[in-house]
């Protein structure tokens, strides 16, 4: 054995490069390089374009948090690395009294007749999950549960009145164990007017814990309390008038700058509503600037939809004051006439605002200040920065869209991030109990697989 002592080098002898080593080199290099393209497919780039190229080199503008493909960063916000969750929807069939919310309490009220106007986005919502590859068949499995109602639709046609749907919500939500197990906290409804959960009175009592979707974030204009919460309900688009949406030709092509007749303007009722009321004044005395037509949705001066969105996109800007409520379905429409949405309803409560910076693409202005200062400011924008806030609200209006949850950028797939985000690994309400086996049991120390409908409700 040698004495010598052990020389430990940070580079290692030289060994001569073999054949083999070549070889290998170039397997790992193939290898890598398949995986990297095989990883990059599996994220295809968005058609809508959320990137931020050719935006001004002086202005930092991140119209909605993004990837090099142009995806939106959910995951960057902490709603996971991809969508991953189950979601049973409730068959109409199953619950008695379900189709009363879906049809009206003869059952001739149709899905393709609550399909139509802004309040559409409950029935899209439905019939999108109903095809969503994250629908399941077990509630066992399932993370979430979708309880399908039009009841707006179906109040606004008749089919019933305020007492029959909150008395049918009752009967209904008595019927599901599930609901009772978690409080409604795994729940999802849709209320998609301005009225919110307000179209079912007692939603306080029964659906307070429940996630709610709607676009409404403001109604204490006629009620003393706000039926949304900021933590566990979701603001959804309105439903934009799918001649607008659909993908190629649509009703109306925008007008460029140049050819608009109108600085802004205002298209909706008054309402009796202050700031509306404050628009049509404006309008008559500046009607080279303002145009605020009167809206009749009857008889021979009622505008058609191609009329509609015509006058919509024959100004730079479009105002969206408050109504009965703080939501405005005009806000959304703005982006696919291509004006510029001003928003004049300081509680209004916008979707998605964890990927999406609204200052880019939008202007909020205090609706105690509509007049001429409005008019003044609105001139004094140049046309060049109104065109790329123009563009740059094109690249995020798909997500008003209520298309399948598999386009890489839709209303629905944006919802599904949302919801992934209330998704619990334990359900617990007041009412339900647990042992040390992990058997979950209602008071009376029942075992929850052995709830039978009538359950005692939250």
């Amino acid at each position: 054995m040698s004495n010598k002592p052990r020389v430990f080098s940070a580079h290692p002898h030289n060994t001569p490069c073999t054949r083999t080593h070549q070889i290998g080199a170039l397997i790992l290099v193939t290898t890598t390089f398949f995986f990297t393209r095989l990883f990059d497919q599996t994220f295809p780039p968005s058609p809508c374009n959320l990137n931020h190229e050719g935006s001004s080199p002086n202005v930092n503008i991140r119209v909605a948090k993004t990837d090099g493909a142009g995806h939106p960063l959910w995951p960057e916000r902490g709603y996971g690395s991809h969508l991953s969750l189950k979601i049973y929807v409730y068959d109409e069939n199953e619950i008695d009294g379900l189709k009363h919310l879906l049809y009206g309490r003869d059952g001739t009220i149709s899905a393709i007749a609550c399909l139509k106007g802004q309040w559409g986005s409950q029935v899209k919502i439905h019939q999108l999950l109903l095809r969503s590859p994250f629908r399941t068949r077990k509630k066992e499995e399932a993370d979430l549960f979708f309880v399908p109602a039009y009841v707006k639709c179906v109040r606004m046609l008749g089919g019933l009145n305020d007492k029959e749907i909150n008395q049918t919500y009752v009967k209904v939500l008595s019927q599901m164990p599930y609901f009772r197990r978690s409080g409604g906290r795994d729940h999802i409804f849709v209320f998609p007017s301005g009225a919110g959960a307000h179209l079912f009175r007692s939603w306080v009592t029964y659906i307070n814990r429940s996630i709610i979707l709607t676009p409404e974030g403001d109604r204490t204009d006629k009620k003393d309390t706000s039926a949304f919460n900021t933590w566990k309900d979701i603001i959804i688009p309105g439903n934009v008038d799918d001649g607008m949406t659909e993908i190629g030709a649509t009703i109306f092509q925008p007008l460029p700058l140049s050819k608009r007749k109108y600085l802004a303007n205002y298209l909706g009722r008054a309402q009796k509503k202050v700031g509306r009321l404050k628009l049509i004044e404006l309008a008559k005395q500046y009607g080279d600037k303002l145009e605020c037509p009167e809206l009749h949705f009857s008889g021979p001066n009622k505008l058609g939809r191609v009329e509609y969105f015509q006058h919509l996109g024959n100004a730079k800007f479009c105002l969206a004051p408050r109504g009965e409520s703080s939501w405005t379905l005009r806000f959304y429409e703005s982006f696919f006439v291509e004006c510029v949405p001003v928003i004049l309803s300081d509680q209004v409560e916008l979707p998605f605002q964890n990927v999406i910076d609204y200052t880019q693409i939008s202007i909020k202005w205090p609706s105690t200040l509509i007049g001429t200062k409005l008019l003044d400011y609105l001139a004094s924008i140049p046309d060049e920065v109104i065109e790329g806030m123009i563009a740059r609200g094109g690249q995020v209006r798909c997500l008003w869209v209520y298309a399948p949850d598999s386009e890489p950028c839709s209303a629905m797939q944006a919802v599904m991030w949302e919801l992934q985000r209330k998704v619990r690994q334990f359900h617990q309400s007041p009412e339900t109990f647990w042992l040390h086996n992990g058997s979950i049991v209602n008071r009376n120390l029942v075992e929850f697989e052995k709830w039978k409908p009538p359950v005692p409700l939250p």
